[in-house]
């Protein structure tokens, strides 16, 4: 029987080496350093409680009246339109005088009526001609007729409707022959010595951030790289049924230039959220978060000077939408996003661009 010898393939491979060794004189290359791992990372930004509220709204003036004709009539004058500049007392519409006219000379007539009768009675009574209940009763008469009197000669009065201040007219909404009915919306007025006010509602999240008082820089498309000062001077006390907010006020400096309906963005000084660390809580990508254990959560952060990922504990009050709310980092903190999980403590890393191409 013939035996045969099997030489394992790893003394095969060794034993050519040497060979090839012997025979060219030249050494193997060093194998490569292992390539650090890319990841994406985030700058971390201001915490909540120290980060400005921002309201969007449209400019007002605080008293802004719609006005109306206390009586129903035809329009027979409309002497302003959008954007025209009025005076207090300028006559703004008028109505038909022919009715308003015609009820006060009949509520005249029946006043003149009724008080001859009461002092035609009041001498009968003298003379014993009809009771003294008699009289009584017509002088109740002659009574009513000076009220219906002075309600028409008040009423004669609205047939002119006058501008109570001087101001803006903000729109029209009636036209000269129309039939208007008491209390109808004719023009709406912007009081020129109210001040400007910017109104914005607030979600719950930051209403309770903001306090009376509060400063705010304003800022609108109309001025461009201008910014105005202001003060929260009002807080609504309820939500709005179909949105949740609440609506705040900010009164704005006094500006030439400035027109109601205009859309101003403002920032506005925010203290911290309740119950929220000194240095409160900043937002984050839920990405960053790796795990998670009631109030506390690991982070990756880059060590830009190293360039190497560091695991760090941080606060965590869970997440809102797409963010996750932490704590205990400074502003500006570089956090390790894409690529958080595959990296160990203390492992070198390659920061990419997340735009640019990936390797």
């Amino acid at each position: 029987m013939v035996r045969l010898s099997i030489v394992p393939l790893a003394a095969a491979a060794g034993a050519a080496a040497l060979g090839l060794t012997a025979c060219g004189g030249s050494k193997p290359a060093p194998p490569a350093a292992p390539r650090a791992p890319s990841v994406e990372v985030v700058e971390l930004a201001a915490p909540r409680g120290d980060a400005p509220v921002t309201a969007t709204g449209a400019l007002r003036r605080r008293r802004e009246m719609t006005l109306s004709f206390r009586i129903p009539g035809v329009i027979t004058r409309l002497a302003v339109d959008d954007g025209d500049t009025v005076k207090r007392g300028q006559t703004l519409a008028s109505l038909d005088p022919s009715a308003v006219e015609a009820r006060l000379r009949q509520a005249a007539a029946d006043l003149d009526r009724a008080k001859r009768d009461a002092a035609r009675f009041s001498r009968l009574v003298d003379r014993g001609a009809i009771s003294r209940q008699q009289s009584e009763a017509q002088a109740t008469v002659a009574a009513d007729a000076q009220a219906a009197y002075d309600a028409a000669a008040f009423d004669s009065r609205w047939a002119t409707l006058a501008s109570p201040a001087s101001g803006v007219i903000l729109s029209r909404s009636a036209q000269v022959g129309e039939v208007v009915q008491p209390g109808q919306a004719v023009v709406q007025l912007a009081d020129d010595d109210s001040p400007l006010v910017l109104r914005a509602p607030l979600s719950d999240r930051d209403i309770g951030r903001v306090r009376l008082g509060a400063a705010a820089r304003i800022r609108l498309d109309s001025l461009p790289g201008e910014v105005l000062g202001g003060a929260v001077t009002r807080i609504g006390q309820r939500a709005g049924p179909q949105t949740g907010a609440v609506e705040i006020e900010i009164t704005l400096a006094a500006r030439p230039g400035l027109r109601s309906g205009l859309i101003a963005r403002a920032d506005i000084a925010a203290a911290p959220a309740g119950g929220a660390a000194p240095m409160g809580l900043a937002r984050a990508p839920a990405e960053v978060v790796l795990e998670a254990d009631g109030p506390r959560a690991f982070v990756m952060v880059y060590d830009a000077a190293s360039g190497r990922a560091r695991r760090t504990p941080v606060r965590f009050a869970g997440f809102d939408g797409d963010d996750a709310l932490i704590g205990g980092l400074p502003p500006g903190a570089k956090l390790i996003t894409a690529g958080a999980g595959y990296v160990g403590d203390g492992q070198a890393v390659t920061v990419i661009d997340p735009a640019g191409p990936r390797p």
